[in-house]
């Protein structure tokens, strides 16, 4: 799906890039796979803030996507039309099942409408069947990866990412994700052949602060702009220096150099973790 460029009438659609929808079905969602999305801002059950910068945004209707299709083992389905979802980064596919029922699926990149796809234990290896992992041939790219049996897909699941299957070791497969970083994950999960829908997400530039408001996110600003009772860093005369020997959360604790990993967390399946790209100097 490719990018469109708007003509520069204003200053800030100059720099502005807009996804190509001409590929999406011109469609309303499947009435019955949709559901409405209370906005809390950001709100916990208190009503304080839990997550910050966050508010407003154009009202959503969430689409209930497939993500472990088990119910539907050896049934074919045919797609029907690929439509836009405001809750994720890829496309999804409205797929009908020869026994009449509808879902949506996440989409994979290539998927046309009137393709057929399946999910099974072992099926045919092609775009947008879903299978487990041990019957995959190596070197092949998933994504909608399971990380437990049984749990359904949970990583892999944004626009223009995909996992490598790079080889088998006693009960487990051995994938690549796309942090290059390489685990075990058990043969028995189940994934999706090929690389998932709108790679170019990347390349979209949002333009102005206010299509950021659309999207439901509120201005940020540095701590050292704030005053001394909302932040670590605030007060002082106009932007002066934080006045510590270390950078802190708005919440007191260390910001920099400080592991985050729980340590009484097991990694045994972690085999290599994801490589730091070195900044030069």
């Amino acid at each position: 799906m490719a990018i469109k460029k708007p003509k520069p009438t204003t200053p800030a659609r100059r720099q502005m890039t807009i996804a190509d929808f001409s590929g999406l079905t011109k469609k309303r969602p499947e009435k019955s796979l949709v559901r409405g999305k209370k906005q809390n801002a950001g709100r916990d059950s208190r009503g304080r803030v839990a997550v910050r910068h966050r508010g407003g945004g154009h009202k959503r209707l969430l689409r209930d996507v497939d993500f472990k299709q088990t119910t539907k083992l050896n049934i074919p389905a045919t797609v029907v039309a690929l439509e836009y979802d405001p809750g994720r980064t890829a496309r999804i596919a409205l797929v009908h099942y020869v026994d009449g029922q509808k879902s949506y699926l996440l989409a994979p990149e290539g998927l046309k409408v009137g393709d057929s796809v399946v999910a099974g234990e072992r099926t045919k290896v092609k775009l947008g069947n879903r299978m487990q992992l041990q019957h995959i041939p190596v070197g092949y790219r998933v994504f909608n990866l399971e990380m437990q049996i049984g749990r359904g897909g949970q990583i892999v699941r944004s626009a223009g990412t995909s996992a490598t299957l790079v080889g088998f070791d006693n009960d487990y497969a051995i994938i690549q994700m796309p942090s290059s970083e390489i685990r075990k994950v058990r043969r028995e999960c189940f994934a999706t052949i090929g690389t998932v829908s709108n790679p170019e997400h990347n390349l979209i530039t949002i333009g102005k602060a206010g299509r950021m408001r659309w999207m439901g996110r509120r201005p940020t600003v540095l701590g050292k702009s704030m005053n001394a009772v909302d932040h670590p860093h605030g007060g002082g005369e106009g932007h002066s220096p934080i006045g510590l020997k270390a950078p802190k959360t708005p919440w007191g604790k260390k910001a920099l150099g400080v592991k985050t990993r729980n340590a009484r967390k097991k990694s045994d399946l972690i085999v290599r973790r994801r490589v730091h790209k070195k900044k030069k100097k």
